[in-house]
């Protein structure tokens, strides 16, 4: 029940938005899509990360050992449905050939685990950084390289974990290095209590360019640390 006090560091992120068109101008990104799952009707998924009073009647916060597995059940059942939305048609095409040419020959396993190519859709990945087991389960599952999976592990070096609000910290690290380009598309994808999945799609309206209170001012030149990616 003191697992909030052992793993988690303090960290927030926070967004301006409008709807303003004219205000295009001074924006950074615009928002393209928005999802959110929520998995609570499954007693694992539900039990995985929950808030409850311990036997002396103190709050506090419980994990279990099925939230890994949950996590990666919930991340394969997110992206069937934000696939459609997303990806190029010529990738669909390739992920329905697959999954139906593993139902022919019998393979349901492996055609529920056959999962598209998302880096065909991004440019940029901003992973939830909520620990190594995390990041390493979503990097298989999605087969993700170690190109993409880079950001979230130097964020968690640097930063810990501060739960969701670390794809903003990813984010800021792609501007940090100059890697964001005028066009660019940017999937943030973070997980929560409930248990559910939430991904964010943005587009790049300009290059990035190292703000003033960008988090990695003052140390990027020393990332990435090559032993812990």
């Amino acid at each position: 029940m003191l697992v909030t006090n052992c793993i988690f560091r303090v960290g927030t992120a926070a967004v301006l938005l409008t709807s303003d068109p004219s205000s295009n101008v001074f924006a950074k990104y615009e928002l393209l899509r928005s999802l959110r799952t929520h998995h609570g009707p499954d007693d694992a998924a539900y039990n995985a990360a929950m808030q409850a009073d311990d036997d002396h009647g103190g709050i506090g916060v419980a994990l279990t050992k099925d939230l890994v597995g949950v996590a990666g059940a919930s991340l394969r059942s997110h992206i069937s449905t934000l696939a459609p939305y997303v990806l190029p048609v010529s990738e669909l095409v390739r992920y329905a050939y697959c999954v139906a040419r593993s139902v022919a020959k019998g393979e349901r396993k492996a055609a529920a685990a056959y999962v598209p190519d998302f880096t065909v859709a991004f440019e940029h990945i901003c992973i939830h950084a909520g620990g190594k087991a995390v990041i390493d389960a979503v990097g298989r599952i999605m087969g993700f390289d170690e190109r993409v999976t880079e950001p979230a592990r130097m964020c968690l070096h640097r930063f810990g974990n501060t739960s969701s609000s670390m794809v903003f910290y990813e984010l800021g690290y792609f501007e940090a290095k100059g890697r964001v380009k005028r066009g660019d598309r940017l999937w943030m994808l973070a997980f929560g209590t409930g248990f559910k999945a939430c991904t964010v799609v943005w587009r790049a309206l300009g290059d990035a360019r190292m703000a003033p209170d960008n988090p990695w001012n003052d140390c990027v030149h020393r990332y990435p640390v090559k032993r812990f990616v």
